[in-house]
């Protein structure tokens, strides 16, 4: 009996099929051949199946199927409409970019004037463009480094070498994936002075524990968490007052100044205006751009942190420093058009997709994400579907994200881009087509 194994192609015969050899030319010859091989691994284990029906596995048809498969760039990452209700999704990459930072990361992809004066062909400082539009933005002075963890660790080197800082132990917060703050400064080899309780701390607390070896008081705002009932803390106005320190403030989400939505997220401007010295925010989450450390503060101190041997190590690359200038002086980008975004828009939107695809309209309440305004409902809408399409909404080009609650599959519009709905409705209709109802 012959082995149907025996008669698929070879990797090289596949291809030289002409979908493949276009293919090539777009994606590369390593990464269109480790589809081909696996398409084939594929075939041969459906063939070796004794209860397999007979298949078309020809060079052409194999071919025709990895072509059809392969995505436009050479790269695993898929994408992806986020319809989770969570505006700013840590799984899914946090801020999507605006369209005008996307544009400045392909103008940058080339050979750039990143650290060079074109007037007088000398070197020029690093992405000072950007610099300035963050300055300009916070109202201070400005570095950028390559995250969050990054700008504490440069503090800790700069402000607090060989000695200790004191932050509250109701501060001492564990973010996504075990990430822990206490860990990161221990790393550091700074000494941690505990003050307070986990529900309240005393401006004595502070006082108390501040000595000649003190760097700098750190002020962490609780991500993903809220402390409610017999809690309190200590301002940063008090402690910029009392402490005879610097006032460092890790405000987590990135919100430049107070947003009406998020009337208890901090924000950089108004820390400064209250005396912290040094402020740390993220680029990715409430800011809208990509993923940075921004350190925002006295002009002296900042540049004394880029100074530091250590900011060599944290520097952005000139794509980081392209996509945050530009989101920083173009239209307002994704996350806050979705924050904008009022129920009775997303109800109209949801209305339009149901009806295009048989599902049902429901409110939702959305959530910020990314650390930002825990415990802060965003009224919203979705449309619902079974549960069972969650699984297929999630193996389309692009892949649909919902949420999967009570049987259901909401797919929240509050993060999706009205642009997209076209895509959107197009997935639904195969997933429902292939699935039923």
């Amino acid at each position: 009996m012959n082995d149907p194994r025996r008669s698929l192609p070879s990797v090289d015969r596949v291809l030289a099929e002409p979908p493949l050899v276009r293919a090539i030319e777009a994606l590369g010859r390593n990464f269109v051949t480790n589809r081909v091989r696996a398409a084939l691994e594929e075939s041969r284990a459906r063939a070796a199946a004794p209860s397999s029906a007979l298949h078309d596995a020809s060079a052409a048809s194999l071919a025709a199927a990895v072509a059809d498969a392969l995505p436009s760039a050479p790269t695993s990452l898929r994408e992806v409409i986020n319809a989770t209700g969570i505006v700013v999704h840590t799984n899914l990459g946090r801020a999507p970019l605006s369209e005008a930072a996307q544009a400045a990361l392909v103008q940058a992809a080339g050979a750039t004037d990143v650290e060079l004066d074109l007037a007088t062909g000398r070197r020029s400082p690093r992405g000072q463009a950007a610099i300035d539009a963050l300055a300009a933005a916070a109202g201070a002075g400005a570095h950028v480094v390559n995250n969050g963890a990054a700008a504490i660790v440069l503090a800790c080197h700069v402000l607090a070498p060989a000695g200790n800082i004191v932050l509250s132990r109701g501060e001492m917060v564990e973010i996504g994936d075990g990430f822990r703050i206490p860990e990161l400064i221990a790393a550091t080899g700074v000494e941690i002075r505990e003050v307070g309780t986990t529900n309240r701390t005393h401006l004595r607390d502070y006082t108390n524990a501040i000595d000649a070896r003190t760097g700098f008081v750190l002020k962490v705002h609780p991500s993903n968490f809220l402390v409610e009932g017999f809690a309190g803390g200590v301002g940063i106005d008090a402690l910029a007052r009392e402490a005879g320190v610097p006032i460092v403030a890790d405000i987590g989400s990135g919100l430049l100044r107070p947003h009406p939505l998020l009337p208890d997220e901090p924000d950089a401007r108004t820390a400064l205006r209250e005396g912290a010295s040094l402020v740390i925010a993220s680029g990715d989450k409430l800011l809208g751009g990509p993923q940075a450390g921004l350190l925002l503060g006295e002009p002296e101190l900042i540049h004394r942190l880029r100074r530091h041997p250590l900011a060599r190590a944290l520097r952005v690359d000139k794509l980081t420093l392209a996509a945050l200038e530009a989101t920083l002086l173009g239209p307002p980008p994704p996350v806050v058009a979705a924050l904008a975004r009022t129920r009775e828009e997303l109800r109209g939107r949801a209305r339009r997709i149901a009806e295009a695809t048989g599902g049902r309209v429901v409110d939702t309440e959305a959530a910020v994400g990314g650390g930002g305004g825990p415990g802060v409902s965003l009224p919203s809408a979705a449309v619902a579907l079974p549960e069972k399409h969650a699984a297929a909404l999630r193996a389309q080009r692009p892949a649909v994200m919902g949420r999967v609650r009570d049987g259901q599959v909401l797919l929240d519009l509050i993060a999706v881009d009205p642009r997209e709905d076209a895509a959107l409705i197009s997935a639904l209709h195969l997933v429902l087509a292939e699935g039923g109802a």
